[in-house]
């Protein structure tokens, strides 16, 4: 099994190097990223412009590794497509340092990049810790693999998108897993004046204060359980919602 692991945090981004070592258990694992980080881009492809691709150093041994002068989705097109034609397996995206719930999964690299490796067939994770400084990547890189474990061994279908939340904290205080939906609500609509910078100037900031409705990913997040959300949301078939929903006691305890 071959695994492209790819981030919006940028190449060097510790998440992502702390996934890729624990995916060296389950495949062998490349990795093409952005080479600063593209937070926010979304699905956004660079059109009309020259890439820059270098292969650089990794940082663990055994992986090749491609540092890309464009977007997250960027990275994934010219991996399937041109660095590694038709030997990718499984496309995993993050570790993201924050969240990516509810409508911000439109807006995130992230889920962009994820997004993309199952337009082009390839099962998919997107995953993302619920905070920003002092992060438990361990854990999350630890749900990343038993989940591509899964989709290696056939636990899961080929057609798959998983947008993965994990609360900041260690094991033992994580109450489970839930299969969850997308929250209602959005995190990038809070508006606000930038009094600092002058006159007509203002900031789309997140907006943190959700009360997450129940069944949702933030709901789930809100109570220290790791979410993991099938999409794309709304189109996602009911055998597929069954099979995560048996699968979730069993990563729990494996998680262990």
């Amino acid at each position: 099994m071959r695994i492209l692991v790819t981030n919006d945090d940028g190449i060097n981004a510790p998440g992502l190097w702390q996934m890729v070592k624990e995916l060296q258990a389950v495949g062998q694992v490349v990795v093409a990223a952005p080479q600063q980080e593209r937070s926010g881009a979304g699905t956004s492809i660079s059109l009309r412009k020259p890439i820059e691709v270098k292969r650089i150093e990794p940082q663990l041994e055994g992986v090749e590794a491609y540092s890309v002068e464009g977007t997250p989705a960027d990275s994934v097109i010219i991996a399937v497509k041109s660095l590694f034609p038709g030997e990718i397996d499984l496309v995993a995206s993050g570790i993201n340092r924050g969240s990516n719930l509810g409508h911000d999964v439109f807006v995130s690299g992230t889920v962009g990049a994820a997004l993309q490796g199952y337009l082009h067939g390839i099962p998919s994770l997107a995953v993302s810790m619920y905070a920003y400084e002092g992060l438990y990547f361990a854990v999350a890189a630890r749900v990343a693999a038993l989940l591509a474990a899964r989709v290696r061994d056939g636990g899961l279908p080929r057609e798959v998108l998983l947008n993965v939340n994990l609360p900041n904290l260690e094991m033992s205080e994580i109450a489970g897993v839930e299969i969850t939906r997308l929250s209602r609500e959005n995190y990038c609509d809070l508006v606000e004046r930038d009094d600092g910078s002058g006159d007509g100037y203002y900031q789309i900031v997140r907006n943190n204060e959700f009360l997450g409705n129940v069944g949702s990913d933030v709901w789930a997040l809100q109570r220290n359980l790791i979410s993991i959300t099938a999409l794309p949301d709304g189109r996602v078939s009911g055998s597929l919602q069954r099979r995560l929903r048996e699968l979730a006691p069993d990563l729990y305890r494996e998680l262990h």
